[in-house]
């Protein structure tokens, strides 16, 4: 019967399992299924009760284990199995998440479903870098776009109406890095804007590499960046030096007798292939 089950899209935030909302948390503890994606913490993974289903649907810059329909009929299928469903998405559903999309799709298939925001790493990479995207003295703005179709081939971005004041967040940007800073240079931007980048912001491998628009894209190369990471330009990204607050911990222990473990090591790509 069309609408039987339930769908909850939430965000498992960026990174550290903790930042994970508290309904976020409820709302995974009582799936029957879990589809999530690859930037989802794998300690998140031990919360999900044993008799559930876990279906990988994880996307990379080079590898998708199943497209966006695909992963959308995921969802409508396990609910009209009367199934209490939850897309487990890093960082914020609607941030760049394709969020929009699925609710489109379960909202056409007449599906009932939630919505429950979770932290995006375009605010928490900064913050664990002692980055304030705002500041009275600093920023009063700050934009977020995508480095995701910012690339030479690419006319997705209009780089004439960015704003040069403020502070500028970029998303999945790393590969693109070179020419970002090009244009944003060729568009009235100083050399001499403070820029930083925070890899795989906060968690125990967290990296900042701190520089100039000039120089970023060389001294991210240099120190061997690789997604996921957060660029940051403005004048705000000068205060890392300053308040750089967060000292990653040892690595978390092992979960003891983690069912999920075989799982994580090899992603469940069959289950995706039944759809």
């Amino acid at each position: 019967m069309i609408g039987c089950g339930f769908v909850s899209l939430v965000g498992a935030g960026p990174g550290d399992p903790d930042l994970i909302t508290v309904r976020g948390l409820k709302a995974l503890q009582r799936a029957d299924v879990v589809v999530y994606d690859r930037l989802v913490n794998p300690h998140l993974l031990a919360e999900i009760p044993a008799h559930a289903t876990t279906i990988y649907v994880g996307k990379g810059p080079e590898f998708k284990a199943a497209t966006q329909h695909e992963i959308e009929e995921i969802l409508i299928s396990e609910a009209l199995r009367g199934k209490r469903v939850v897309r487990l998405k890093g960082g914020d559903p609607f941030v760049f998440g394709r969020g929009g999309e699925e609710c489109q799709a379960l909202a056409a298939a007449g599906i009932s479903y939630e919505v429950v925001p979770g932290i995006s790493s375009a605010l928490a990479a900064p913050a664990y870098a002692g980055i304030p995207l705002t500041h009275r003295q600093v920023a009063a703005s700050f934009t977020v776009i995508t480095g995701h179709t910012a690339g030479p081939d690419s006319c997705a971005i209009d780089w004439q109406r960015l704003p040069q004041s403020g502070t500028l967040v970029i998303l999945m940007g790393v590969r693109n890095l070179s020419h970002i800073a090009q244009q944003l240079l060729a568009h009235g931007h100083s050399p001499d804007t403070p820029a930083a980048i925070v890899q795989q912001g906060t968690t125990e491998q967290q990296m900042v590499v701190s520089g100039t628009l000039q120089n970023i894209a060389e001294r991210s190369q240099a120190a061997g960046v690789r997604p996921p990471a957060v660029i940051v330009i403005g004048d705000v990204a000068a205060l890392h030096q300053e308040l750089d607050w967060f000292v990653p911990q040892q690595a978390r222990e092992p979960l003891v007798n983690d069912p999920f473990s075989d799982f994580l090591q090899a992603p469940q790509t069959e289950a995706v292939q039944r759809y």
